[in-house]
């Protein structure tokens, strides 16, 4: 199975997501500051990886694992993304697209633009980083509810 992780900055919540996928980070208690920031591929992407769907790993069953910026249009990128698999020969039922966005708050918005936008990392870092603690718990159950999907 290959699963992407999308968002629109496809470095805070669709990164967390990989990394808690990936066992990265503990399912079993809400990680502290430093253990996210530690996540390589946290708030790290630039804009030219939009729209660049980036391997981050494999699970413990073999599945690949990746995130995608996909900006403001999923409702462009995401079937561009299926038609492509379909015509390189991929089976629709081998590919997942999971959206993180549901989880994102405004604390995650306003550290994520300042961070990575305005190049204010110092400021925005840390804010998204307590957003992203904040809503830790949302991003874990759709991670989960990937996994029970991928099961099935």
């Amino acid at each position: 199975m290959y699963v992407i992780y999308h968002c629109v900055g496809g470095t805070h919540s669709s990164a967390i997501a990989a990394a808690i996928h990936l066992k990265l980070l503990p399912t079993n208690k809400i990680p502290t500051a430093d253990e996210i920031t530690a996540i390589p591929f946290f708030d790290t992407l630039t804009k030219e990886d939009q729209g660049k769907i980036l391997f981050r790993g494999v699970d413990n069953k073999g599945n690949k694992i990746f995130t995608l910026s996909r900006q403001f249009v999923p409702q462009l990128v995401l079937p561009a993304i299926k038609d492509s698999w379909e015509l390189s020969g991929g089976n629709l039922d081998d590919l997942l697209l999971v959206n993180t966005m549901p989880s994102v708050n405004f604390l995650m918005k306003l550290g994520g633009f300042s961070s990575r936008r305005l190049h204010l990392v110092s400021f925005g870092r840390p804010i998204v980083t307590k957003g992203t603690i904040k809503t830790y718990n949302n991003i874990l159950n759709i991670v989960n509810k990937t996994i029970d999907k991928i099961k099935n």
